[in-house]
């Protein structure tokens, strides 16, 4: 590392009287997001980050001409403070919304020609805006769709306060509300799947009504899309890197900290090879396991409890075919393995034929399996799903794994995620695990690292921005 006295961060032995300082520990979207807030709020900020880049779990890498996504991120219109995120560091051309929510939705149990169903919108009010689209869906029988429609509106009745929806299961809600296998398969898991990382009988009830809550019934265009038309590592990492350097911030990367210990002048001290940065507050945006190994004693009445929150694998495959095999960006599922195939092409950089990514959400059947048995799997059921990749040569096949991509939401997971503070005055947590009330998303680390500098902000008498009153207003 650079000397820690280096202009924009915090150093070795700062005098009395000194400037406010912060040190962030992390590099993913959390620990950039708190920087950014406080650095807006002329705190100096140094961002430590242990990997040669930005981003956390959602980064791009090279394999030979493609530029390659670790797996599919999408987000949505309701995702205020992921859309704040884009805004700041310059990225919200890269990342379109869709227009108005449209999800094309293949069922391979139904004859060829007959296949698609979509979920979409009309411009109509809650819960209006999506009863054309489900009295016309092909994939839940009328008895179905009638029961989803009650489902809904109960679900909307809920009290996300409640503490007791934690304890509860949503799959055991959606049965005691009526729902079928087949609804629960064609419509809630489509979407929960996706959105918690879990099927709804594995997924806590405060976490999926959440999710359903405000992304279809809060705002008629809560539930539209979007996602990066660009290599994530362009928005992440390179706009990321521009916005913290404009604001000052020193980023340092390919830096582990070994120690957060807390000086007798009530600063605190940040361990990082060859140097030692001392400051006035710390952000640690790092996954639950490692902020558990950093706290120092006291800071958790029971840090144990971050050891108890499950983690849950997302699978991505990859394919290049030599053709275009897919007409449409993105289609999701039924009746397959398959959950969400999306069109990489343009953003890869590939300049002939088509390069596709499977995202595989609660993977946990898939995630060691070898290359060559998730081919002999993922190849046949693309084959089914679009008749123009029978014919296909398959230059490329590859596959992404995160093994502990999220938190897992089971039923009493919010007990054990604590807030932004901590006991020890000037540490503060940041991440998608902490309580942000949301699954654990791009939105939910976003939130995390406002939170962790709102807090951080507070403590050190410092005015909050502008733009931090902005996103919780939008939120």
């Amino acid at each position: 590392m650079t000397d820690g006295k280096a202009s924009g961060g915090p150093g070795t032995g700062a005098p009395a009287g000194h400037g406010k300082d912060a040190v962030v520990i992390g590099g993913g979207l959390a620990g950039v997001t708190a920087a950014l807030a406080l650095a807006d709020a002329g705190v100096r900020v140094t961002l430590v980050e242990g990997r040669p880049r930005l981003g956390g779990l959602a980064f791009s890498f090279r394999r030979g001409e493609l530029t390659v996504d670790n797996g599919q991120h999408v987000y949505m219109r309701c995702c205020t403070a992921y859309r704040w995120f884009l805004d700041r560091i310059g990225g919200t051309a890269l990342a379109p919304l869709q227009d108005r929510l449209d999800v094309p939705v293949l069922d391979l149990d139904r004859p060829e020609g007959r296949r698609l169903g979509r979920l979409r919108r009309d411009p109509l009010p809650v819960p209006l805006h999506l009863g054309r689209s489900l009295a016309a869906y092909p994939h839940l029988s009328l008895a179905d769709r009638a029961k989803v429609g009650r489902a809904a509106l109960a679900l909307k009745g809920l009290d996300l306060t409640d503490p007791a929806l934690d304890s509860q299961d949503f799959g055991g809600w959606l049965t005691a509300h009526g729902q079928s296998a087949r609804a629960v398969e064609a419509l809630w898991d489509l979407v929960g799947v996706a959105t918690l990382n879990a099927v709804a009988g594995d997924c806590s009830l405060a976490l999926a009504a959440m999710v359903f809550k405000t992304g279809l019934l809060s705002e008629p265009g809560a539930a539209d899309i979007g996602w990066a038309k660009v290599p994530l590592g362009d928005l992440h990492d390179r706009l990321a890197r521009e916005a913290l350097d404009a604001a000052g911030v020193r980023t340092e990367t390919r830096t582990r900290v070994n120690a957060v210990s807390r000086d007798g002048d009530g600063r605190w001290s940040v361990q990082v090879p060859g140097e030692q940065l001392r400051t006035d507050a710390v952000v640690l945006a790092v996954p639950q396991r490692e902020a558990h190994d950093l706290l120092p004693p006291g800071a958790l009445d029971d840090p144990q409890r971050l050891l108890e929150i499950g983690t849950a694998p997302i699978l991505n495959v990859h394919v290049v075919y030599d053709r275009t095999v897919l007409t449409r960006p993105f289609f999701a599922a039924l009746g397959t393995s398959v959950q969400w195939v999306f069109d990489r092409t343009d953003a890869s950089g590939l300049t002939s034929g088509q390069y596709l990514a499977v995202s595989q959400s609660a993977a946990q059947d898939d995630i060691d399996a070898p290359v060559a048995a998730l081919r002999e799997r993922y190849l046949p059921e693309l084959e089914r799903l679009l008749p123009g990749a029978r014919g296909a040569e398959v230059r490329d096949f590859f596959v992404t794994r995160e093994r502990t991509a999220t938190f897992a939401p089971t039923p009493g997971v919010g007990r054990l995620r604590p807030g932004a503070r901590t006991k020890a005055p000037g540490l503060y947590l940041a991440g998608a695990w902490t309580a942000t009330g949301w699954p654990a998303t791009m939105e939910s680390a976003v939130r995390s690292g406002v939170s962790a500098a709102d807090a951080a902000l507070s403590a050190l008498g410092r005015p909050r921005p502008r733009r931090l009153f902005e996103v919780e207003e939008a939120a």
